[in-house]
């Protein structure tokens, strides 16, 4: 089964606003300050998107696992 590129990017793209969601409020309740936590949260959000692409792109390569 093969997988489109829009498909991992759409997923890469999802995940991480839940994952950046998630790095903001662990951000906040350890440094007790929302600015400081959007700014950890957003520039995690960039690298973070990249890696899982290619995280994504790479299993997909991978056989196995698959039916």
């Amino acid at each position: 089964m093969n997988v489109s590129k829009q498909r991992s990017a759409l997923k890469a793209i999802t995940w991480r606003i839940i994952g950046t969601a998630d790095t903001f409020v662990i951000s906040w309740v350890i440094t007790k300050e929302p600015v400081t936590a959007g700014a950890i949260a957003s520039f995690e959000v960039f690298t973070k998107t990249i890696l899982y692409y290619f995280h994504e792109r790479g299993w997909n390569k991978i056989k196995w696992g698959r039916k």
